[in-house]
C-alpha cells in the first residue's frame, strides 16, 4: 500500500469525529458570531450590525456583572487551589482510611449542581435554615447569608468551593503520587521535617497539577451560572449577577440576539484571560 493511500486510509478514521466536531462545535460557534449581529427569533432574523453589542455594554447591570464575575472566579479559584493542595497532601500521607476519606471529599462533585444550590439555599435561610439554627444554639446570631448584599456572592462562592474542591483534590493526588519517593527519603536523611518536604518538594514538583487546577477553576468561575441561579437568581438586586446570569435574563426576556452577543462577549473575555494565564503558568513549570 502506497504512502498516499495509507495517509488517506488513516484520515478516513478521523472523518466521523471531524464531522461531529464541525456540526456540533465549530458551526454553532461561527453561527453565534453571525446571529450576535442580528435581531432574531426562531423563524426570522434581521441584520443590525453591532447594535446588540452597543446595547449590551450600555446595560446598567453589566459593570456589576463583570465585577462580580471576576471576584467570584478569583475567590473560588484561590480557595480550590489552596484547599485542594492541602487535602491532596493530607490524603497522600500515611493516614488511615485514605480511600474512604478520598471518597468523602470527592462525593459532592457527583451531586447535581441545581440540587446542591436548592439544598444550600434552604440551609442558609436566615430564620429556619440549619446553619443559623445551629449557630443560634451556640448563642451566635447568624447573618442572612443570601439576602445580605455584602456577603451573598461570597456565600454562593463558598458553596461552589465545597462542591468543586473534590476535583482539585483528585488532580493534586495524581500529581503528588507521581513525585519520586527518593526525594522525600533524601530530605529525611538530611534531617528535613514534614514541613520542609511539603514546601521544598511537594509544592514545587506538583506545579503541573496546580496549574491544571488554576486553569480549570478560573475558567469554571468565569462561566458559572447554574449554582448562582439555583441559589439567588442574581439577587438581591444585582448583587450576585454574573455575566452568564445576565445573558440568561436576556434570553428570558426574548432578546435572543442581545443574549447571543453576550455569549460572544463572555467567550472573548474567557479566552483573553485564560490563554495568557495558561502561558504564564506553564512557562515556569518544574518537570520531573
Amino acid at each position: 500500500m502506497t504512502k498516499i493511500t495509507m495517509r488517506t486510509y488513516s484520515y478516513a478514521f478521523l472523518l466521523p469525529a471531524g464531522i461531529i466536531y464541525f456540526v456540533f462545535y465549530l458551526l454553532p460557534t461561527i453561527l453565534s458570531f453571525f446571529f450576535s449581529m442580528t435581531r432574531w427569533t426562531l423563524m426570522d432574523w434581521d441584520f443590525i450590525g453591532f447594535d446588540n453589542y452597543v446595547t449590551f455594554f450600555s446595560e446598567t447591570a453589566l459593570s456589576i456583572g463583570f465585577r462580580n464575575t471576576i471576584v467570584y472566579a478569583v475567590v473560588t479559584c484561590v480557595l480550590k487551589v489552596v484547599l485542594g493542595l492541602l487535602l491532596g497532601a493530607f490524603l497522600t500521607s500515611g493516614i488511615m482510611f485514605k480511600s474512604y476519606l478520598r471518597s468523602v471529599i470527592f462525593f459532592p462533585t457527583l451531586l447535581s449542581t441545581i440540587a446542591v444550590g436548592i439544598a444550600f439555599s434552604m440551609m442558609m435561610h436566615p430564620s429556619q435554615g440549619m446553619i443559623n439554627t445551629s449557630l443560634a444554639a451556640l448563642g451566635i446570631a447568624g447573618p442572612d447569608w443570601l439576602g445580605n448584599t455584602k456577603i451573598a456572592l461570597l456565600s454562593v462562592a463558598f458553596v461552589d468551593v465545597w462542591k468543586g474542591v473534590g476535583i482539585a483534590t483528585v488532580i493534586y493526588i495524581a500529581g503528588i503520587t507521581a513525585i519520586p519517593q527518593e526525594y522525600y527519603e533524601a530530605l529525611k536523611i538530611d534531617g528535613g521535617s514534614s514541613r520542609d518536604a511539603f514546601w521544598h518538594i511537594t509544592v514545587p514538583l506538583s506545579r503541573p497539577a496546580m496549574n491544571s487546577v488554576i486553569i480549570l477553576a478560573f475558567i469554571g468561575g468565569l462561566r458559572s451560572f447554574d449554582l448562582i441561579w439555583a441559589m439567588t437568581k442574581g439577587g438581591p438586586g444585582f448583587t450576585t449577577d454574573l455575566i452568564a446570569s445576565i445573558i440568561y435574563k436576556q434570553y428570558q426576556a426574548g432578546f435572543y440576539g442581545l443574549a447571543t452577543a453576550g455569549n460572544v462577549i463572555l467567550f472573548i473575555c474567557v479566552s483573553l484571560l485564560a490563554f495568557p494565564l495558561y502561558k504564564f503558568l506553564t512557562r515556569s513549570e518544574v518537570h520531573l
